[in-house]
């Protein structure tokens, strides 16, 4: 059974940093897309970021590239978001979220993602 927590989100202020991390267990990561979603009060949930088994693609929404860096350590089962020049409108809960097939996936795909698993979500909120 595929489990995925995460941790690190906070209260921080416009411009801070923070790293979110999302340790995986149930099976190992290393063969499957991993990624991070977030939802705001009152609006869907959307993939901001995505990462291939190998870490070698990478995607970012428009909103978040050049801020957000995803990364992952398949040896620790763990994939990581660091979020730096936060913004408010950057405040959401912040989800990890694992493919279920082996794969390479596009922006399309990840912009369209559709994932069957989730961890419980990690606050963010960003003060002006």
């Amino acid at each position: 059974q595929v489990q995925l927590v995460e941790s690190g989100g906070g209260l921080v202020q416009a411009g801070g940093s923070l790293r979110l991390s999302c340790a995986a267990s149930g099976r190992t990561i290393n063969s499957y897309a991993m990624g991070w979603f977030r939802q705001a009060p009152g609006k869907e949930r959307d993939c901001v970021t995505g990462i291939n088994s190998n870490g070698g693609r990478t995607y970012y929404a428009d909103s978040v590239k050049g801020r957000f860096t995803i990364s992952r350590d398949n040896a620790k089962n763990t994939v990581y978001l660091q979020i730096n020049s936060l913004k408010p409108e950057d405040t959401a809960v912040y989800y990890c979220a694992e493919e279920q097939t082996v794969g390479y996936y596009s922006d399309a795909y990840y912009y369209n993602w559709a994932p069957p698993y989730w961890g419980q979500g990690t606050q963010v909120t960003v003060s002006s």
